[in-house]
């Protein structure tokens, strides 16, 4: 079998060649892909708690670490710990992290925009639902 005709080979190439696209724009706005997809996960009002975050992601705690660090010195989010629970810390945004919020937001609407003219809704249904069948297969662990 070519690479070309895997499941895992087109998921990943697609998936990179996302990844790059949302790069080029977030370098624009002095972030990443990693920290606009941190900022659209964050609550505005009530924060979120920093464990909430990365099983949203799909990232181990370690990643998520780096990318809140990172976040903290751009000055993007503060840390509060909880008053009735001291070991839970929310995550809250900035202004400035509102800000990158909102840009984010904007890049995911446009893109997925552009994509749903080019590719009928049809098509986007069985995409999901095929996405969908595979995370259920290695989440009950019926392929290995």
């Amino acid at each position: 079998m070519k690479p070309e005709e895997t499941v895992d080979y087109n998921v990943k190439v697609c998936w990179h060649a996302i990844s790059r696209m949302y790069n080029t724009e977030a370098a624009k706005n002095d972030i990443t892909t990693s920290i606009g997809f941190v900022l659209l996960n964050i609550d505005q009002e009530a924060g979120t708690p920093a464990t909430k975050i990365a099983p949203l992601l799909g990232l181990e705690a370690r990643s998520l670490t780096r990318i809140l660090k990172s976040m903290e010195e751009k000055k993007l989010i503060f840390k509060v710990s909880d008053p009735s629970d001291k070991r839970l810390v929310r995550i809250f945004l900035t202004k400035k992290g509102l800000q990158k919020k909102e840009v984010s937001r904007k890049t995911v609407l446009h893109f997925n925009h552009k994509v749903r003219e080019q590719v009928p809704q049809e098509e986007l249904d069985v995409f999901f639902k095929v996405c969908g069948r595979i995370q259920g297969l290695i989440e009950n662990k019926e392929i290995f």
